[in-house]
């Protein structure tokens, strides 16, 4: 009796394997081994890196927030405080737009903010 191999699927298995490892440097995606074990590794990095991009563009949006709350003269902590003071409810991601995009209205925004944190 001949040896069964079951060739389809093995080839099928291994170029899945590599057409993932596609674009990969050097022998990562074209020997099976090493592309297998690359394929795993940046699965863990796209895993991991999913969580970490949330974590780096709250960094950015309080970034842009802090220079241009600075610009119109008052400190970033100060003015998310005279915020929820003033029971405005906008996220970071919204702020940083206006401030980047609209000054004329984030300067409203910022006048809001410090009436509510004079009131106070």
């Amino acid at each position: 009796m001949p040896r069964a191999t079951n060739s389809p699927a093995s080839r099928d298995r291994r170029k899945k394997i590599l057409k993932r490892a596609k674009g990969y440097r050097g022998a990562h995606s074209k020997l099976l081994k090493t592309a297998k074990q690359q394929v795993d590794h940046s699965g863990v990095y796209a895993f991991r890196d999913r969580r970490v991009r949330k974590r780096e563009f709250r960094q950015l949006w309080i970034a842009r927030i802090n220079a241009a709350a600075r610009a119109a003269g008052i400190p970033y902590s100060r003015f998310i405080q005279g915020l929820k003071l003033a029971e405005l409810d906008l996220n970071r991601k919204m702020l940083a737009e206006i401030a980047a995009t609209d000054e004329a209205s984030f300067n409203k925004i910022v006048e809001i903010v410090k009436a509510k944190l004079a009131a106070a």
